[in-house]
């Protein structure tokens, strides 16, 4: 078990489940802290990060700048239809988003890559020698429950600015967004189970496999095996053994010793390598030589079935203490079906299908511009209309919370019920402080909580009610008149 060190962060191992009855009828409760995100400059900007960005959005700057075109433009980002699988969304990545805004400026050292490598003429080269985003931002708060239609995040900024940053801000918050929801709908299915995402080694690439422990963890999982987002954002760090382990040793009851002694704040033991009953009666047997098992693990085959047999030894054993802790290409619906059944399973280990979000692995994300020079714009393309002006979602909520309606209209055009878009940056600086993981986390689960109860059950019929107010609908319609 690998430990953040530093006392402002915390690790954890399943040996930290609260124990208040037998592993067989316990109940994990979630543990509460206060995790924040480690505030570091070298984590401000990767190194790149500037170039991660379609050419296109710098042939269109070098087009503005180049007509003299810099008035304020608006953008909105928002997701356009929800993916079959999903009823729901959890916004994420607005942290690492405002972090990208702040950071924005270009080195002389990327200049001279960029000048370097043809991509664009000198001119333009250097008219970025002096990029800052100086804009304001609007955003609806991360953990929020989003639909679609409804603007996530809006940049206001001089046109060339705006634009540049489309791609980085669409890549953040889409991706994040995207695992958060899939965490959503497991932290649902599994409500009072332990939730650790293992998932980093088949995520695609290194930053999606941090920032999906991240989001997974701000939907409610408990912990993740990724040591760097243990480090990055004092997520509680959980983690057990290989197979290979113990088939390294010629004895299974070796390795287990062998690992006993080298983690003893850690004794998890992975148990179906060769035979699950077996080794969960040398589990016992270890137990008399004064080697107690925190728990075991189960990562293949008919996972429910293996709880229970393992339960009974254990507890004959007298294990009662001992969790049971399984993994193995689980998702939302396995969970449910496991947990359903009443299988003594205490926690889940969610890899694969949670960081690839294998069922809906993206959304149909879109960021445009919906005014320009005070002027709002509107997008008519077949298939793909855009809703103009500056906007404002209001949610409605019945006397006992639940949410039941969201209407979106024009900003300035104030309606019942809650606004969902705050300030966020004035000026290309924050006016909305930085919010510790554990405060986004709280909001997602009293978001979960307030959803109606057949989208908290994972039924996504009916769509939840995202009505347009008459303010919009009157500004689309002139628009579209004058088109």
């Amino acid at each position: 078990m690998v430990s953040c060190r530093s006392p402002s962060r915390r690790s954890a191992t399943i040996r930290d489940l609260p124990r208040d009855a037998k592993c067989n009828g316990g109940r994990i409760a979630p543990r509460e802290g206060g995790i924040a995100e480690v505030s570091s400059k070298r984590f401000e900007m990767t190194p790149g990060e500037m170039f991660l960005t379609d050419l296109y959005e710098l042939t269109m700057v070098r087009g503005y700048l180049e007509a003299g075109m810099h008035e304020t433009a608006v953008f909105e980002l928002f997701v356009r239809a929800l993916p079959r699988s999903r009823g729901f969304l959890i916004a994420a990545g607005l942290e690492q988003a405002i972090t990208f805004l702040e950071g924005l400026r270009f080195s002389p050292a990327e200049l001279d890559e960029l000048a370097g490598s043809g991509a664009l003429a000198a001119g333009l080269v250097d008219s970025l020698r002096n990029l800052r985003f100086t804009g304001d931002v609007d955003a609806i708060p991360e953990g929020t429950v989003v639909f679609e239609n409804e603007p996530l995040l809006r940049v206001a900024a001089p046109i060339a600015e705006a634009q540049f940053v489309e791609t980085r801000l669409m890549n953040l918050i889409h991706f994040q967004t995207v695992i958060a929801s899939a965490a959503a709908r497991i932290v649902l299915a599994a409500p009072d189970h332990l939730l650790v995402d293992f998932g980093v080694r088949r995520a695609h690439g290194w930053e999606a496999g941090l920032y999906a422990a991240r989001a997974s963890y701000l939907a409610g999982f408990h912990g993740t095996s990724t040591v760097l987002a243990g480090i990055r954002f004092g997520i509680p760090l959980y983690g057990t053994m290989a197979h290979s382990y113990v088939e390294a040793h010629d004895d299974e009851v070796d390795a287990f010793r062998s690992f006993a002694r080298a983690n003893p704040d850690n004794v998890v033991f992975l148990i179906d390598t060769y035979d699950v009953e077996l080794a969960a009666h040398r589990v016992v047997a270890l137990a008399k030589e004064g080697i107690v098992a925190r728990a075991v693990r189960i990562d293949s085959g008919d996972l429910a079935q293996h709880a229970r047999r393992v339960r009974r030894i254990l507890d004959a054993g007298g294990l009662s203490a001992c969790s049971i802790f399984v993994s193995g290409g689980l998702d939302d619906h396995s969970l449910r079906m496991l947990v359903s059944s009443g299988a003594p399973i205490d926690g889940f280990g969610i890899g694969t299908r949670l960081d690839t979000s294998a069922d809906a692995p993206y959304l149909d994300c879109a960021y445009k511009l919906v005014e320009y020079a005070g002027r709002a714009r509107r997008k008519l393309s077949e298939g793909k209309k855009s809703w103009p002006g500056r906007k404002q979602i209001y949610r409605l909520s019945d006397e006992e919370g639940r949410m039941y309606a969201d209407t979106v209209t024009i900003e300035g055009d104030v309606l019942p019920g809650t606004p969902l878009l705050v300030p966020i940056m004035r000026g290309g600086r924050r006016v909305a402080g930085r919010e510790s993981l554990d405060r986004i986390r709280s909001r997602s689960r009293e978001q979960m909580a307030r959803l109606p109860e057949h989208l908290r059950l994972l039924t996504v019929d009916p769509a939840f009610p995202v009505r347009k107010s008459p303010a919009l609908l009157q500004l689309s319609a002139r628009l579209d008149s004058a088109a």
